[in-house]
């Protein structure tokens, strides 16, 4: 196992500074293994949020409500959408009564790229953790927050 203080070489003032590091640290990884695991997609994992979003959305949506889903609040999430736009991943509908009004869908093709996804894509990152581990971590996150 590895040891967070180690790898970055350094010592802490108290355990809970060394663990709001570690948190820190630890985010940066996942994000890496993903933003790499994306990459053969043409996507990123913001990008593939949005589009389970709107997989499970029983209908169109505005933009402010697909912010307000996304796990990490891109506050670039319109040019994310730009880009699946231009893959053909997602389409925007303008409204017909006010034009400042434009909803997204997934297109049938966002629906391929989310099938060609394997679903336990994230198995890897948690393989040291048993469940019990994983549910009291899962808790202790609840709890920080």
């Amino acid at each position: 196992m590895g040891d967070f203080s180690k790898d970055i070489n350094s010592t802490f003032t108290n355990n809970r500074i060394k663990a709001l590091l570690n948190i820190l640290y630890t985010a940066s990884w996942i994000s890496n293994c993903q933003n790499e695991f994306f990459k053969s997609y043409g996507i990123s994992p913001q990008q593939y949020n949005i589009l389970r979003i709107l997989n499970g959305a029983d209908e169109p949506l505005n933009v402010q409500v697909i912010k307000d889903r996304m796990i990490e609040r891109a506050p670039n999430a319109t040019r994310l959408m730009d880009k699946l736009c231009a893959k053909d991943y997602i389409k925007r509908l303008p409204s017909e009564h006010d034009r400042r009004v434009v909803k997204i869908i997934i297109t049938e093709q966002g629906k391929e790229l989310l099938q060609a996804i394997p679903n336990n894509f994230n198995k890897d990152l948690l393989k040291n953790l048993n469940e019990e581990e994983a549910e009291q971590l899962s808790n202790l996150l609840d709890k920080m927050r």
